[in-house]
């Protein structure tokens, strides 16, 4: 029972990370000197960086549940356990990558329909 309850353990802080890491992609970047974060060709704002990160982070978990169930059907492996909650953590990544995208596309329908 204890090696199940560690295991649950590390993927609720997995998850938990994952949503800070997602959280953090709303804050703004730091701006100096009056000039814009992201104005230069080349340049990478924390933004970027940190949704790159995300995205990253998103795909990397896909691929581990596609491994581990791909893992399982081959019989490599006997812990179905795992194999849900490696699905799992990529569906919750997931579905907070969408939230993100959503809240993004509305933010950017929303300026772009303010009156100049």
């Amino acid at each position: 029972m204890q090696p199940m309850t560690n295991s649950l353990l590390a993927a609720r802080s997995a998850i938990l990370q994952q949503n800070k890491t997602l959280q953090n992609v709303t804050e703004t970047p730091q701006i100096g000197n009056g000039q814009i974060a992201g104005t230069g060709k080349g340049v990478e704002t924390p933004f970027s960086a940190t949704m790159r990160d995300a995205l990253s982070a998103v795909n990397e978990s896909q691929t581990t549940a596609a491994n581990a169930a791909s893992a399982y059907d081959a019989g490599e492996t006997t812990d179905i356990a795992a194999v849900m909650l490696a699905k799992q953590k990529a569906s919750v990544g997931f579905e907070a990558t969408l939230q993100v995208r959503n809240k993004l596309l509305s933010a950017y329908e929303n300026i772009m329909n303010m009156p100049v």
